[in-house]
């Protein structure tokens, strides 16, 4: 990460999930990461958001979302309530930490991982925005009608089916929510730039929903 940053190695809930907290010197917000299929918080897209996330003042939670053991089982990697309900343990666990536990939080969801990131805000009243990139919320299924945190759905223009996808579960939504299609950006987000408009498009989501948000040790 670049320096004047701390990284601190975590382990989270029961299961003692590893993940790791970047931390800025005056953090205004915690964004916690729920990352898709087959990957980790190694995720090297995630980590690169969270670094320009990271550089704008927020800190940032990446963690596994399963044990290793759990990892093996592929039908542990589209448990959409059992993701969610880990990034529900991530929220109650940096609810406890002395220097993130008192900062509004925000959820940032890649592919399977953006339901994950709405079932856990549906069930989590502190959670004060979300973002998807390239996800599928439309997994997040009977949780979408209950989100109450505002909602910003990233997809890139070359991601066809997924971008109709995104507009369905819109619909389901009963929050403020709005769908940024990315020009030129496939799923990944691999083209040039298109990652960097993931990022700023993210930043101006945060920046006026974490802003706002009661202090959590009021909630």
């Amino acid at each position: 990460m670049t320096s004047g940053f701390t990284t601190i190695d975590v382990a989270i809930g029961p299961k003692r999930l590893d993940g790791s907290l970047f931390l800025p010197q005056t953090p205004q917000g915690l964004i916690t990461f729920a990352h898709g299929s087959g990957s980790s918080r190694f995720s090297p897209r995630n980590r690169y958001v969270a670094e320009r996330l990271v550089a704008q003042g927020f800190a940032c939670l990446l963690f596994d979302l399963l044990t290793a053991e759990e990892g093996e089982f592929r039908r542990n990697v589209f448990d959409i309530p059992l993701l969610g309900a880990r990034v529900v343990e991530a929220i109650a666990w940096a609810g406890a930490q002395r220097d993130v536990s008192r900062l509004p939080i925000g959820l940032f969801g890649a592919s399977t991982g953006a339901a994950a990131a709405l079932v856990a805000a549906a069930d989590e009243p502190r959670v004060a925005a979300v973002v998807s990139r390239g996800g599928r919320p439309d997994l997040a299924g009977d949780a979408l009608p209950r989100v109450q945190a505002p909602t910003l759905l990233i997809v890139g223009g070359l991601d066809y089916g997924v971008i109709e996808l995104n507009r369905d579960a819109q619909q389901l939504l009963r929050c403020r929510s709005r769908l940024d299609i990315v020009p030129g950006a496939t799923h990944l987000f691999e083209e040039p730039g298109t990652l960097d408009s993931v990022v700023e498009r993210a930043t101006l989501w945060f920046d006026e929903y974490l802003g706002a948000a009661p202090d959590v040790a009021d909630a």
